[in-house]
């Protein structure tokens, strides 16, 4: 005689019998979903072909982060420093910062008619490159003191962020803070989930920085070593406290400064280091020449498609020196065109 499969069973049975088929069902959901989770941060640097580079980067992490290396380094000593300009987000045709200043002088330019007849201010006015760079450092000094001083803290780092979210460059049509490094952005999250802590060290303005790196680049702004000019604590008129920017250089973040703000400003030496150009050669070396694990990278611009090419003949970012002295000492040297699949975070990744 045939009979029911279910004959015999109590609701009881039957109930367990559920319960314990949707756990099974629970548990497999969840350990597919816990594995597909793992599987997609496995590749900490996905922007980045897998190359010399990316690997000698991710060894690196590895050995200094391993709690039984040799080459352990503890966390509090995990100090990476990256210039700005040409490392972390692009530099041509020119300085973002020098575009910010340009852009002041144009909007100021209602309040002094007298910039029509005064040289560097009648050049930049009328588009005139050749007289403007005519006027050569002197003449940009004069455009920095007019755009970057006379003013408060406060009141400066205001316009900085107006300019910012409104400013779009000349060749991409894109807000100047989108035109990072998605690999190095990245690199520095990479940096910063390994224990390390992450500082700018650029010879760019301090001022002109802190006010958007952190929401760029996760950077806070102690964290940001620049130049700087004098600032002079004053009481206003309303009575409250400010900080004026005067016309005088302070210190400059660049070539042998860098070293000295490092010093100075984070008060360790860095274990790792990237540039772009020959005004990091001295990071990178102060970098290399502690003891233990070290790391030095340098950012070699080679797709002109994408971004920009140039190294050795470019009055921005050249790369003579610290590219020659990378090479005769095994530095990490990235190639933008063959190392990144995606250069900004609009682009479309390459495979």
């Amino acid at each position: 005689m045939l009979t029911s499969d279910h004959e015999g069973m109590t609701p009881a049975k039957v109930g367990g019998r559920a319960a314990r088929a949707l756990e099974t069902l629970l548990f497999l959901a969840l350990y597919f979903m816990s594995s597909g989770a793992v599987l997609a941060q496995s590749d900490p640097l996905p922007s980045w072909t897998d190359g010399a580079a990316k690997k000698a980067i991710i060894d690196f992490v590895t050995r200094v982060t391993t709690q039984d290396s040799k080459e352990f380094v503890p966390a509090a000593e995990r100090i990476a420093t990256f210039d700005n300009d040409g490392t972390l987000w692009c530099e041509k045709p020119f300085y973002f910062q020098l575009a910010f200043a340009v852009d002041q002088i144009k909007a100021m330019a209602p309040q002094h008619p007298e910039w029509r007849t005064k040289q560097p201010f009648k050049a930049l006015l009328d588009n005139d490159t050749k007289a403007l760079s005519e006027t050569g450092e002197k003449g940009l000094l004069q455009i920095v003191a007019a755009t970057h001083t006379g003013m408060t803290t406060d009141q400066f780092s205001r316009s900085v962020l107006d300019w910012i979210r409104t400013a779009r460059h000349p060749r991409f049509n894109q807000p100047y803070d989108g035109l990072v490094y998605q690999p190095m952005q990245e690199l520095l999250t990479y940096l910063r989930d390994t224990g390390f802590k992450t500082f700018i060290v650029s010879g760019g303005g301090v001022e002109f920085m802190r006010p958007w790196a952190e929401r760029v680049y996760g950077i806070p702004p102690e964290q940001v070593v620049g130049s700087s000019g004098v600032v002079k604590f004053e009481i206003a008129t309303d009575g409250k406290p400010e900080l004026m920017k005067l016309a005088k250089v302070e210190f400059i973040d660049d070539g042998p400064g860098k070293p000295v703000g490092i010093n100075r400003f984070i008060g360790r030496r860095p274990i790792l280091a990237f540039g772009n150009s020959d005004g990091d050669l001295q990071m990178l070396q102060w970098t290399m020449a502690g003891q233990g694990p070290r790391f030095a990278g340098i950012v070699h611009h080679t797709d002109g498609a994408r971004e920009y090419a140039y190294d050795r003949d470019s009055k921005v970012g050249k790369l003579d020196k610290a590219w020659d002295e990378a090479r005769q000492r095994g530095w990490t040297i990235v190639d933008m065109k063959e190392d990144w699949k995606q250069i900004f975070p609009t682009e479309g990744a390459r495979q």
